[in-house]
């Protein structure tokens, strides 16, 4: 698909998204509530935007509340909201969504067009301390790749910041269903057991190695970096999903290529498997000589086969990317 074909695709989608939503708040339009929510379960009611989120939510409500996701296969850099996303609000009580920039926006105008007022929006990235968060971009959402500076929105990708996220939603539901308060603290803290166990495994698998210096595929993997010791020297997308121009991909190889510091690794993402920009990369580092320059692939867990979403998705899959780092790295 060409880019210019991409970036009409996208202004199609800005004109008519919020036209979308205006009609589902119309009597008869869309699937029944009752199609949405099982009939024979009580508890909260709760939607989380994307997958990881699913993994911290499900483990902590276990059978006293339901956990649905809205994204599967389309991660928050370019998820275009359908009716089916605005009817699967129009009965939830919780709508938990990153924020920082990355799915907020989505989440009141999805929340309008539910016709649920009642919906609670929670930014569980907002839980976070201000002076935990790492400078990064703002993802104008729903407007193809324009940007400001803000934070960057990837905290679920360190199990350091994945227990602010887990603590945020267990008060979000204690505060929703407060005669399971002691159930919730409980797989709260059993859950963060678990994310501990998680770092400390991806740190031994890591201790020995020298090579930590790298460049990301789009800005996704400082938080990441900053739990394991590794250092992130630039990143081959400034835009996830649009290949560097040639001047920008000039820069990038002398910055790697650099003879004091050369750099070796490069990760890449299975969200984007149709971009060659990092094996470029590489190729380019073999003629000026580094060596051994290597791919690495590093899913940051946007995007889940519906089927495959599991409540130890998330510790598998973060295994799973230590695992091939590690494998890279020497």
């Amino acid at each position: 698909m060409s880019r210019s074909f991409q970036r009409a695709a996208r202004a199609i989608g800005i004109v008519f998204f919020p036209l979308l939503l205006l009609s589902l708040a119309l009597p008869g339009c869309g699937t029944k509530d009752d199609d949405v929510w099982p009939k024979d379960k009580t508890g909260p009611k709760v939607v989380v935007s994307f997958a990881p989120y699913y993994c911290f939510a499900a483990n902590v409500a276990g059978d006293d509340a339901i956990i649905k996701t809205m994204m599967t296969t389309s991660g928050p850099h370019h998820f275009q909201a359908t009716d089916k996303d605005a009817h699967l609000l129009r009965r939830a009580d919780l709508f938990l969504v990153n924020g920082l920039g990355l799915d907020e926006e989505m989440a009141e105008t999805l929340k309008k067009g539910s016709s649920n007022p009642q919906l609670k929006i929670v930014e569980l990235g907002e839980k976070i301390p201000e002076d935990k968060l790492v400078a990064g971009v703002r993802h104008h959402q729903h407007a193809g790749a324009d940007h400001d500076h803000g934070k960057d929105a990837h905290v679920w990708l360190s199990p350091d910041y994945a227990i602010y996220l887990v603590e945020g939603i267990r008060d979000e539901l204690k505060a929703a269903d407060p005669p399971h308060a002691a159930n919730y603290d409980r797989r709260c803290k059993e859950y963060i057991e678990k994310l501990h166990k998680l770092k400390a495994d991806g740190l031994a698998m890591l201790k020995d190695k020298k090579d930590r210096r790298m460049v990301t595929f789009h800005e996704s993997l400082a938080y990441f970096a900053k739990t394991f010791d590794l250092s992130i020297v630039s990143v081959v997308e400034k835009t996830p999903g649009s290949e560097p121009n040639d001047q920008q991909l000039k820069a990038l190889i002398a910055l790697c290529a650099d003879g004091d510091k050369p750099v070796r690794l490069i990760t890449v993402e299975p969200q984007y498997s149709n971009s060659n920009s990092g094996s470029q990369l590489i190729e380019s580092l073999k003629h000026k000589k580094v060596p051994d320059p290597a791919l690495v692939e590093f899913d940051t867990l946007e995007t889940v086969v519906p089927n495959q979403l599991s409540l130890d998705w998330y510790e598998n899959k973060m295994r799973a990317n230590l695992s091939a780092l590690a494998e890279k790295m020497k």
